[in-house]
């Protein structure tokens, strides 16, 4: 599997080095300058209704650009560089202003903080979004291993048929998206305008997280199918014409392809719904599909079986 580079990690913590440079210059010149404590949260019109010490602010400040920077240097991919740069620049910039509108106020209870803030933020992260993408022509691609063609395969005579299905999971998956629905209603009637319309993530997060929290995967006539347990659709299939070969490989959620659900990396996408046994397809060109799955080594000998017999192994 393609891991990152020491070039690739270096250049995702880079931004946030920039924005944490840039957040402590600025409390450093301006440090006199602020109240004690500091407007840090703003309600929906743009008034302070939360403070914090100049010191916490300092704190907070850095280690959330820290550990937002120590996430993203451990997990980034070539074609993912651009995310950490916009989130260092959308971070950073947000820090930044937060320390302007403060600076001079004699009462922390008078500052205020307009909504345009998340726009100058915004376009700082779309800024930041652009450099990184074109500091990825640094990072040479690196090339997808080349399995071997040959794999497992289940004896089949010329006149039998056979198929394969099986049901996977995975509970933290389920619980998050669970949360995330549950949550939803909540923040809509409670939560102040315009910040409500925030609610609006836990149907982004939750549906797509609940459909592919558990998952058939079937082999059969038709090729490789995943699809949610619960409903015909959304599917994805690799029909018999795109096998190039079919095997079994240990994977790791997070190292190999970046976390759970649907993912997309370099030359491969998957369904993972954990770490560990995973059915790995060959298309051609070079990508692979894998789907974590359980008994996957049958899975795979009857696709290889199925693929030949198709013509195309």
């Amino acid at each position: 599997m393609n891991r990152a580079t020491p070039r690739l990690r270096a250049l995702a913590a880079l931004p946030f080095v920039l924005a944490l440079a840039a957040h402590l210059l600025v409390l450093a010149l301006g440090y006199d300058r602020l109240p004690d404590p500091m407007a840090t949260h703003f309600g929906a019109a743009g008034e302070a209704d939360g403070f914090t010490g100049r010191t916490a602010f300092t704190a907070v400040g850095s280690a959330l650009l820290l550990g937002l920077g120590a996430g993203w240097t451990l997990l980034v991919r070539r074609n993912a560089l651009w995310g950490a740069w916009a989130t260092a620049g959308f971070t950073g910039a947000l820090l930044v202003l937060l320390v302007r509108d403060n600076l001079d106020a004699a009462d922390a209870a008078g500052v205020a903080s307009p909504l345009a803030n998340l726009t100058v933020a915004a376009a700082v992260a779309a800024l930041f979004a652009a450099v990184g993408r074109a500091l990825t022509r640094l990072v040479p691609e690196v090339e997808a291993e080349a399995g071997t063609t040959e794999g497992p395969r289940l004896p089949l005579g010329a006149s039998e048929v056979a198929g394969w299905t099986r049901a996977t999971a995975s509970r933290p998956l389920t619980a998050l998206a669970v949360l995330a629905l549950a949550a939803t209603p909540a923040v809509l009637l409670l939560a102040p305008w315009p910040a409500a319309l925030l609610g609006l993530l836990g149907v982004v997060v939750g549906v797509p997280g609940l459909a592919l929290a558990r998952v058939r995967v079937t082999v059969d006539r038709r090729g490789l199918t995943v699809r949610p347990s619960l409903a015909p659709r959304p599917r994805i299939r690799v029909p018999l014409a795109e096998v190039a070969g079919a095997d079994v490989r240990d994977v790791d959620a997070l190292t190999d392809f970046g976390g759970w659900g649907y993912r997309v990396r370099a030359h491969r996408t998957g369904v993972v719904l954990r770490s560990g046994e995973a059915l790995v397809v060959r298309r051609p060109g070079g990508r692979e599909f894998a789907v974590t799955v359980p008994d996957a080594r049958t899975a795979a000998a009857l696709l290889n079986t199925l693929a030949e017999r198709h013509g195309k192994v």
